[in-house]
């Protein structure tokens, strides 16, 4: 200890008796005291110093970070799958349920009435035109004839009477016409003998019009009697018979008997009602094929011959009749079928897959990328067909549509197409 410990020391207990009192500190514990402050501000000042430095290149690179995020974001190009839009094939392929029919067919009602005398065919015989059917007995009607051509004889007879008359008048009044102009016959006498010639010539003809009546009467009786002999009108396949030997047929217009039915079988019509989405390119000359279940190693290529020209407003569908030759009678008429169209595509279209569609408040959409960017376009969908759409509008055969476009893509956006390898191809 010093003398200045002392010195002070004593000074404090001399002038404390009590020896409690604090004294204040010297001047070289303020001394101290004034420079721990400044070394403790000094070191705040600086901790200070160093703080704001580190957060002010700390936000610097927050901000250097965000615009570097926000250019990246605006360079981004996400990748995305593409496929390419493919144009509709020229020919549509319809396939519609259909039926046969034979090409013609007709039934054969008697038009004499009389027994069956002879029955020359039977179900599923084949049959030529003109060939003999049936032959029926009528002996009431060749009674009427014999009695009408005995008629006949008889007319002749007056016309031949009536010519005699008429020569026999014109000679009388060729004689007493000179005789007349003399006075030796009286104007009476003249007139009995003109008017007796004019009525002898109106007899002749009277004559000879009953002769021609009867002469037509005759014929009827005679075409009649030919309707004995019942006949094919066409060649074909009886597919009824209805009469049999000793049967008696009517010959009334409206009750007559049903004989038989006959089909032609070597051509074959096939009816389709073909809807209003395709009938618009069904016309004369379309190809067609028909298929039956039943003979599934079996095609009849045909071609569409007659078309109705209009609707049925019922079902908006178009009667359509196809042609089929068949000379083999495989395809028998009357049966269900199986006919697929070759329609001709009177509207270009195009087919995409069916997971290029947007559908939102601007409609239906779809995207195509375009010089890296997405375009969006408005499109029109006019066939489902399942995994894939055709559409009419909005897109070009060729460009590459965008499949499972993100909700966030817009118009102008850059993209990076990626193609999709699982894309069908027509």
């Amino acid at each position: 200890m010093n003398d200045a410990s002392i010195h002070d020391q004593h000074e404090s207990h001399s002038s404390d008796p009590d020896a409690k009192t604090v004294k204040s500190p010297g001047p070289r514990a303020r001394a101290r005291r004034r420079w721990g402050g400044r070394v403790f501000a000094f070191g705040a000042f600086l901790l200070l110093a160093t703080g704001i430095s580190l957060g002010a290149s700390r936000h610097h690179a927050q901000q250097r970070q965000a615009l570097a995020t926000a250019d990246e974001v605006r360079r981004f190009a996400p990748a995305v799958l593409v496929a390419p839009v493919e144009a509709s094939p020229a020919v549509i392929p319809v396939a519609l349920p259909g039926t046969t029919a034979a090409f013609a067919a007709a039934n054969i009602y008697a038009r004499a009435t009389g027994y069956i005398s002879r029955r020359n065919v039977d179900i599923g015989d084949h049959v030529k035109q003109g060939e003999l059917l049936a032959e029926l007995a009528v002996p009431e009607l060749d009674e009427q004839i014999s009695q009408n051509e005995a008629t006949l004889e008889q007319l002749k007879a007056a016309v031949q009477q009536a010519q005699a008359n008429a020569t026999l008048a014109e000679a009388t009044w060729g004689r007493d016409k000179p005789l007349l102009r003399d006075g030796w016959v009286t104007g009476h006498q003249g007139d009995i003998d003109l008017q007796t010639v004019k009525a002898d010539d109106a007899a002749v003809r009277v004559a000879q019009a009953n002769v021609s009546a009867q002469e037509r009467l005759l014929r009827v009786l005679h075409q009649n009697r030919a309707y004995a002999s019942v006949v094919a009108p066409f060649d074909g396949v009886i597919t009824q018979r209805n009469v049999d030997v000793g049967a008696l047929v009517q010959g009334n217009a409206n009750t007559g008997t049903f004989m038989f039915e006959i089909m032609r079988k070597d051509v074959i019509r096939v009816w389709v009602y073909v809807p209003q989405d395709a009938a618009f390119g069904v016309a004369p000359g379309v190809d067609a094929i028909v298929r039956v279940p039943e003979l599934p190693d079996r095609e009849f290529p045909g071609k569409v011959t007659r078309i109705a020209d209009a609707l049925q407003s019922g079902t908006r569908t178009l009667l359509t009749e196809i042609d089929i030759p068949n000379p083999d009678g495989a395809l028998p008429p009357g049966i269900y079928c199986s006919v697929e169209l070759k329609i001709p595509r009177k509207t270009p279209s195009f087919i995409i897959p069916a997971e290029a569609l947007m559908f939102n408040r601007n409609g239906l959409q779809a995207a195509v990328v375009k010089d890296g960017k997405a375009e969006i376009r408005t499109v029109r969908v006019t066939r489902d067909l399942g995994t894939r759409v055709q559409v009419d509008a909005g897109l070009s055969a060729g460009e590459r549509v965008i499949l499972n476009p993100p909700v966030t893509l817009a118009d102008g956006s850059k993209v990076q197409p990626r193609p999709d390898a699982t894309t069908p191809r027509t």
